[in-house]
């Protein structure tokens, strides 16, 4: 099965737009993919194995623009997009992304520029993947059968997504900078020695600037620095100094605020503790002091207990020898 009709297309009409954001963050992709209404493309009226093939040709499809030599944005919403159809799709259970192991050096590089460029959103979406196990890791990027082709059709590339060559750093290289160098110092020894005034060299000689070779230095440093930005933008895009400073005041002050509150709750909260812990100290003396009331009045009714029994076998004891008494005198009597 090809690519379905018309899934290039929406999907290069999603990247094109995030393009013209000129951002890198989620939440512009999210408002472009619920403008296009992106998460109904799973929708139609399908089988399970169309559906099923269907969506295995839109995640290698959007595969395709996460990979070189595409621009770093059209990466960071390739991985976005791919991010939205493995959780849109209605395959139960989900397909996965297929990833071939020579293109997975390439991702783990790209996940650490998004970190050291601080594209904290993308690094989360791409562990997210990881931790969802959307990965399905292969030896080919397309899956081999019999009777197949000995030359798999490459993919043709967007050139308006493509990562342009820099033809400066091509053109001027850091061998081209040091034998400029050589030239230039050789340039100038050449002036001191042909000019009669050895320390100062005819004017006639100069027939190029003396600092043309620092211009053209600093002039590639700068097409570098350039270049470097480009292909990590800022983290914040379309935000004007002064409102980035206004937020960063007000989030100053709310921040104090904050800080101000909290400390009143906790130094409240602090001295109820005290206070609560001095009650609870006096009701457990309360409570001790009833305890001892109460052990004192057991102690009380034990030993009056005894008491009695003590009087009551005494007075048994009595009644006892005088009924003996008694009978003695019975019996001498008879006797």
């Amino acid at each position: 099965m090809g690519t379905p009709p018309g899934l290039q297309t929406d999907c290069e009409a999603l990247l094109s737009r995030f393009q013209e954001t000129d951002s890198v963050r989620f939440e512009d992709f999210t408002e472009l993919w619920r403008s296009m209404k992106f998460g109904t493309i799973f929708c139609g009226r399908m089988r399970n194995l169309e559906k099923n093939m269907f969506t295995k040709e839109a995640l290698t499809l959007a595969w395709q623009y996460f990979l070189p030599p595409y621009t770093f944005q059209i990466r960071v919403g390739a991985l976005y997009l791919l991010y939205g159809l493995y959780n849109t799709q209605l395959c139960q259970p989900k397909q996965k992304i297929r990833v071939a192991l020579k293109d997975w050096d390439e991702v783990l590089k790209f996940q650490q520029d998004l970190i050291n460029a601080q594209h904290f959103d993308a690094a989360y979406i791409f562990r997210k993947l990881r931790l969802d196990k959307a990965f399905h890791f292969t030896a080919m990027p397309k899956l081999l059968s019999y009777r197949m082709k000995k030359k798999i059709q490459r993919a043709q590339v967007t050139e308006e997504f493509k990562d342009p060559n820099d033809r400066v750093m091509k053109l001027i290289t850091s061998d081209v900078l040091e034998e400029m160098l050589n030239v230039h110092d050789h340039y100038q020894n050449m002036k001191h020695i042909i000019s009669g005034d050895k320390s100062n060299p005819d004017k006639a000689l100069s027939l190029i600037k003396d600092d043309f070779f620092d211009n053209i230095k600093n002039i590639v440093l700068e097409h570098q620095q350039w270049h470097k930005d480009r292909k990590n933008p800022p983290l914040k895009s379309k935000v004007k100094d002064g409102e980035e400073k206004r937020e960063g005041n007000s989030q100053e002050s709310e921040r104090c605020e904050r800080a101000e509150s909290l400390a009143r709750i906790k130094s409240k909260a602090f001295s109820v503790v005290v206070q609560a812990s001095k009650s609870r100290r006096h009701r457990q003396v309360k409570l001790d002091s009833s305890d001892s009331d109460s052990a004192s009045g057991q102690g009380q009714i034990k030993a009056t207990r005894k008491k009695r029994n003590k009087e009551t076998l005494k007075s048994a004891g009595r009644k006892m020898s005088s009924r003996n008494r008694g009978n003695n005198i019975y019996a001498g009597s008879v006797c």
